[in-house]
């Protein structure tokens, strides 16, 4: 009886994925190169075909990239989906609203298991194709080296109770050490990402606290912050600013949130204006209609200008004016977008760069969206 491709290819992924969980090691540059060298080529085809069809699902990519490595380090946590193991994995927290390109990740990872099963971790496939993601959308500009070499968190759902939103769900598991659980006790939803990730309504000291924990400067929260160039918002991110005054906020560009945010239940808006309709910007901001670009979600340095001109979605984002450095460093990269370009390469290296906790165990998971239940679990 002949056997199907894809069928040989799980196969394989399911008996290499009874290795043990091992702690994660150093990460280097080509860190595949001899142990699937065309990894990064299929993560570049497959990321580029998705960018050509949508080029939002390059947004969606460069936000997941943040939202997994800021809560305890690049470990794929934020890929985990709901499960009987799982029952409120880390992406459904609040915080964490709109997040997509999931099912790109998994189409991609299971190309690489074809290659390479079992070698190549889903937390370093985020990485490659939230880099090549960046750079297309940049038009190159956007570029760096990723090192690679981590593997997926076992415990993506379990967090410490002070450091969680808390939010009262029935009792459930209980946690015993990494890659081992009982269904016994959780009194909270496991939200540590509520409390790691920076929300959108955050002053300019709490965003400066929040990156400081993950040592990053305050130029550095400006940098990073510069990706609001692209994507878009719910409006219940923002309703703050859908009244604010108008030395917070335009007041033109308040009244075409307004409108937008009236068209249905909790719609998205384009983070920059640009990519906005054009009738819609002709009605609201005619002076703009001259800037808006016919190719949508271009990576550049315009967000500084827009935050100039109090013509943002987030009050995170105007907080910004609101400290002297990070005022500075506004004005700095609204001047010198080839600096942005280079300084936003780098902070994407560092932040890809941030670890599991130490002596954390990981794996390389059979599929992104779940643990390899059948090694860590006990009932």
């Amino acid at each position: 009886m002949k056997l199907s491709a894809v069928f040989l290819c799980a196969l394989v992924a399911v008996l290499l994925a009874a290795m043990s969980s091992v702690e994660a090691g150093e990460l280097e540059v080509r860190y595949y190169a001899n142990k699937c060298k065309s990894v990064e080529n299929i993560v570049k085809w497959h990321v580029i075909k998705a960018l050509k069809a949508n080029r939002r699902t390059g947004a969606a990519l460069v936000r997941l990239i943040f939202h997994d490595c800021f809560v305890r380090g690049c470990d794929g946590s934020v890929l985990l989906d709901k499960s009987y193991d799982n029952p409120h994995p880390e992406k459904e927290a609040p915080v964490n609203i709109g997040l997509a390109a999931f099912d790109l990740l998994e189409e991609i990872k299971a190309a690489v298991e074809c290659r390479c099963p079992g070698v190549v971790s889903c937390s370093d496939i985020l990485i490659y194709a939230a880099r090549d993601a960046a750079s297309f959308l940049s038009n190159g500009n956007v570029h760096f080296d990723v090192a690679a070499g981590r593997l997926e968190a076992l415990d993506g759902f379990v967090s410490k109770a002070d450091e969680v939103l808390e939010i009262s769900v029935f009792s459930a598991y209980k946690y015993d050490r990494p890659g081992n659980y009982s269904r016994e006790a959780f009194s909270t939803i496991p939200h540590e990402a509520q409390a790691e990730l920076p929300d959108s309504t955050d002053d300019v000291e709490k965003l400066l606290t929040t990156f400081a924990k993950k040592n990053f400067t305050n130029e550095e929260l400006v940098i990073l912050t510069g990706a609001h160039s692209i994507g878009q918002g719910h409006c219940s991110s923002f309703t703050g600013r859908l009244t604010e005054p108008p030395s917070q906020i335009d007041p033109k560009y308040r009244d075409l949130l307004n409108f937008k945010c009236a068209q249905g239940d909790n719609p998205t808006v384009d983070n920059n204006v640009r990519d906005e309709d054009p009738d819609v910007v002709a009605e609201f901001l005619p002076d703009f209609v001259s800037q808006l670009r016919k190719t949508h979600d271009f990576l550049d340095h315009t967000f500084y200008n827009n935050t100039l001109d109090n013509i943002v979605n987030f009050h995170s984002d105007t907080a910004l004016l609101n400290q002297m450095e990070t005022l500075f460093h506004v004005h700095e990269y609204a001047d010198n977008g080839t600096q942005w370009d280079e300084d936003f390469s780098d902070a994407l290296v560092k932040l890809s760069k941030l670890p599991m906790p130490a002596g954390s165990k990981g794996e390389i998971r059979n599929k992104c969206n779940t643990i390899n239940y059948s090694l860590h679990t006990s009932y």
